[in-house]
């Protein structure tokens, strides 16, 4: 996870730092993909982690995972990437807990995160690796992935 979340903003107007860009109920703002979500939340889940980690985990594995946790734990799974995009983007908690949302509106979770990737300019749906060449082909410089140190 890269440790400057500035260099995750690659275009222009950039949204506010500490704040959501979309609420957790805008869900129904773009419907075909709140009705994909609805339908197919392991491949959401899935493009998201991808980006969440930096490509670590590809969106194949994170999917088969999320497909292969038991259902009662999936909300787990769910908010540990949640919180790990708040925390890329220092967004506060709200306006529930991320336990608490994955395990009750996983849907409008999933669909919220992925907005907010979109919304700083980057896009789920092509991969680490997609969007790392985006970057390339714009001249913007992709965000750096810190080194291990003693």
């Amino acid at each position: 996870m890269a440790s400057n979340p500035e260099a995750y903003k690659p275009y222009g107007k950039q949204p506010t730092k500490g704040q959501w860009t979309t609420g957790l109920y805008d869900c129904w703002d773009d419907p075909s993909h709140c009705c994909f979500t609805c339908c197919c939340p392991c491949i959401t889940f899935g493009q998201i982690a991808e980006i969440v980690d930096e490509g670590t985990i590809s969106k194949n594995a994170a999917c088969c995972i999320y497909i292969f946790t038991h259902e009662g734990m999936k909300w787990l799974y769910g908010a540990t990437y949640r919180s790990k995009l708040r925390r890329l983007f220092s967004l506060p908690q709200e306006p529930y807990s991320d336990s608490f949302v994955h395990c009750c509106c996983c849907i409008c979770s999933l669909t919220q995160e992925y907005k907010e990737l979109k919304n700083r300019g980057i896009d789920p749906s092509i991969g680490w690796e997609g969007n790392v060449e985006k970057w390339k082909r714009e001249g913007v410089d992709p965000p750096i992935v810190p080194t291990m140190s003693r």
